[in-house]
């Protein structure tokens, strides 16, 4: 029996080490390969391939599937993307990439609390966000920007949803993907990227906005859930505010464009 747990823990251990190394291997490698080709495609297919599971299904749960990965598949799929905007010689950006992509698969991933679901959103909304402005400008291409910012906010709330609600929910996450459209078409219009000297690092103020946007929709959603019948706008002034003022801040004070209107 002692030989028996032993031999379990054993391979409990080999089979913990080989899950984090593979995680640490396609999170390097999705940078890497990207960086050095000079390609996203090979990234991509690195990332796709990474969630073979999702695919090795039979066709009528295909698309459940999709859905339910849409949040780990935007993120991946969006390191890819800012790797390639990045360059293709290794700049800083290449390893906070790498770094980010590695927390990612190993520490905030795998989390499944409500907090969690609403922490692997705001990631995937910022990144997601990065990415697509960065494409589209590259692109020049609003149609682009609109679309992809519109599957991105449905997915996020998808993904907290799915977790806390019991019923029907798909037209709050298509109303969230509109919300998230409508915004991204005026950021895109105003089209203030934050760049971060040799770096490479650069930050699309629509990402800033939209993951502000999606914390404090996430904390009405959560209220009104809490008081219901007794809701009143006071319960959730204070974060509507703060998000409100802090917009204002970066859209008035770190927009170039602001001080150029007249």
């Amino acid at each position: 029996m002692a030989d028996y747990i032993f031999a379990r823990k054993s391979r409990n251990i080999a089979s913990s080490a080989v899950h984090v190394l593979l995680n640490i291997l396609l999170g390097m490698g999705a940078v890497l390969i990207t960086v050095f080709s000079a390609n996203p495609a090979l990234g991509i297919i690195l990332v796709i391939m990474s969630k073979w599971r999702v695919f090795a299904v039979r066709s009528r749960y295909l698309l459940i599937n999709i859905k339910s990965n849409l949040v780990d598949l935007i993120v991946g799929l969006s390191v890819v993307i800012l790797s390639y905007y990045g360059g293709s010689s290794l700049a800083p950006v290449h390893f906070v990439l790498m770094a980010l992509y590695v927390i990612w698969l190993l520490f905030i991933k795998p989390m499944s609390s409500e907090k969690a679901n609403l922490v692997q959103s705001l990631v995937a909304v910022f990144l997601g966000t990065s990415a697509s402005t960065i494409m589209s400008a590259n692109l020049n291409s609003v149609i682009l920007a609109v679309l992809l910012a519109g599957l991105i906010g449905y997915a996020a709330s998808r993904h907290v949803l799915v977790q806390t609600e019991s019923e029907d929910f798909t037209l709050t996450t298509l109303a969230c993907g509109l919300v998230f459209a409508e915004i991204a078409w005026l950021c895109y219009s105003w089209g203030i990227i934050y760049t971060f000297g040799s770096t490479g690092i650069r930050i699309p103020q629509a990402a800033i906005i939209l993951t502000i946007f999606a914390f404090v929709y996430d904390y009405a959603r959560q209220a009104m859930i809490l008081y219901r019948e007794d809701f009143r706008f006071r319960n959730i002034i204070g974060p509507v505010f703060f998000g409100i003022i802090l917009i204002g801040i970066i859209v008035i004070f770190f927009s170039k464009p602001a001080f150029n209107i007249f």
